[in-house]
This record gives C-alpha cells, structure tokens and sequence, in this order.
C-alpha cells in the first residue's frame, strides 16, 4: 500500500497537519483588530485551477465581498468550519458575498471531499508543494490551517485570521460589508 517510507511520510504529514490544525483551533485569531491594510488587487494576481481544471483569477468576483479561505481535506479545524461556510453562502451570496476557497490538497482528495460535503462555492487547488509561499504572500506567515481572509468590494483587504472563522467573526467583519 504506502511501504515504509511512504507510510512514514504520510504519518509525519498527516500528525504535522494536525498539530498546526490544533494550533490554529486555539490560537488568537490574527490581526484581529487590523485595519485595511493593502488592496488585494494589488497583490501578485491569484490564479488557480478549480476542480474540473479551469483557471480562475480570484478578480473574477471582484465587486463582491470574498471570504477567501484556506483549508486543507486533512486538517480537522478546517472540516469545523466548512457547514458555516456553506451556510453564509447559501444566505448571503444574494447580498454580495462570494465565499472563494483554496484547497492546498491533491485535486482528487477535493474532489471526494466537496462532493460528501456538499460545498456551494468555488474551489480552487493550490500545488500543496508551494502552500506555504501561497499562505505567507496573503499574511499567514506559519501557514495556519484554516486560514481566512476578507475582501471588500473594493479590493481592500478588512481582515485575516488564523484558525476557524467563526460566527462572532462573520457578524463584525463580513455583515457589515454587505447590501
């Protein structure tokens, strides 16, 4: 099945994931009081495959406020999160919120885990190889999983946070953007 050393990786993977998953669970959220900090139009454009292999630029839904968010199918806070997710979208997306997710996995593992789940937004994948680089360029400088971010209408970047996005969350830094 995996051999020695593939099993080995796949534990270490696997534990690493969900110890960094835990830290993020009990963590502060960061800049929990940050201020617009920059323009995420600005930022090196973020252009990603969905599922089924047609690139999107997360410009794409620009004039709408995005709930950016970085999970992974291995990372059990994430999986917390994901039935809010869907839910915000499925009542908010009439208002002006379009959640985006970037799923740092195997296209294949995604693909299962949205299809169970029932996810009602778009998924992107990111080479697993280079999540890091990818976390660090939009604030998530130890690569935190679960990982949120929320963009105005106009390109400004409100707020990031480390860990589950909860509710008290969506009330104070999502709802008021929205019509």
């Amino acid at each position: 099945m995996y051999g020695l050393n593939g099993f080995k990786s796949y534990f270490l993977k696997t534990t690493l994931g969900v110890i960094i998953g835990l830290i993020g669970l009990f963590t502060q959220p960061a800049g929990a009081e940050s201020k617009s900090i920059d323009n995420a139009w600005k930022l090196k454009p973020l252009v990603l495959n969905d599922l089924q292999g047609k690139p999107h630029n997360l410009y794409d839904w620009h004039g709408k406020v995005i709930l950016l968010n970085f999970w992974a199918t291995w990372c059990g806070p994430c999986q917390v999160e994901i039935p809010d997710l869907i839910r915000w979208q499925r009542d908010y997306a009439g208002k002006g919120l379009q959640v985006v997710s970037v799923g740092l996995d195997e296209v294949r593992k995604l693909k299962n885990f949205v299809r169970t789940v029932g996810i009602n937004y778009p998924v992107l994948q990111a080479d697993p190889e280079q999540q890091y680089s990818l976390l660090r360029q939009w604030g998530d400088p130890f690569g935190v999983l679960p990982f949120s971010v929320v963009i105005g209408q106009d390109g400004h970047l409100i707020f990031m946070q480390q860990g589950v996005f909860r509710q008290e969350a969506f009330d104070r830094f999502v709802k008021p953007l929205l019509n």
